[in-house]
C-alpha cells in the first residue's frame, strides 16, 4: 500500500474513532451546572478572567479537561473541579459545549 493509502486509511480509522466515541450533549447539559458559576450558563462567562466554553472545539475541551483530571495541567479551581469526572462525563461535557454559540 502507498504512503497515501495508508494515510487515507489513518484519517478514516481516527474519523470513525471520533464518531463513535462523540458525547451526549444533552447529558453534558445536565452536568454543566457545576460550570456555570464560572463558565456562565450556556458557556459565556460575564467574568473576563474565565474563558467562554460556548463554540469551542469538542476535542480540545476533552484533551483540556482530561488533562486537569489526570494532573497534566493545573489550575487551582479547574483541577479539583475536573479531578471526579469520568471519560464519559468529559467526553459529554465537551459534546455540549461545542454545540454551543457564543450568542446563546
Amino acid at each position: 500500500m502507498s504512503v497515501l493509502g495508508k494515510a487515507i486509511v489513518v484519517c478514516l480509522l481516527s474519523l470513525m474513532t471520533f464518531l463513535a466515541s462523540a458525547g451526549d450533549a444533552e447529558r453534558g447539559k445536565s452536568l454543566s451546572s457545576a460550570c456555570a458559576a464560572c463558565h456562565g450558563v450556556n458557556g459565556v462567562s460575564s467574568i473576563p478572567m474565565y474563558p467562554n466554553l460556548a463554540g469551542q472545539k469538542e476535542l480540545y475541551l476533552i484533551s483540556a479537561l482530561t488533562a486537569y483530571r489526570d494532573g497534566m495541567r493545573k489550575h487551582m479551581q479547574m483541577s479539583p473541579m475536573a479531578a471526579g469526572l469520568s471519560d464519559k462525563d468529559i467526553e459529554d461535557l465537551s459534546a455540549y459545549y461545542a454545540q454551543l454559540t457564543a450568542g446563546q
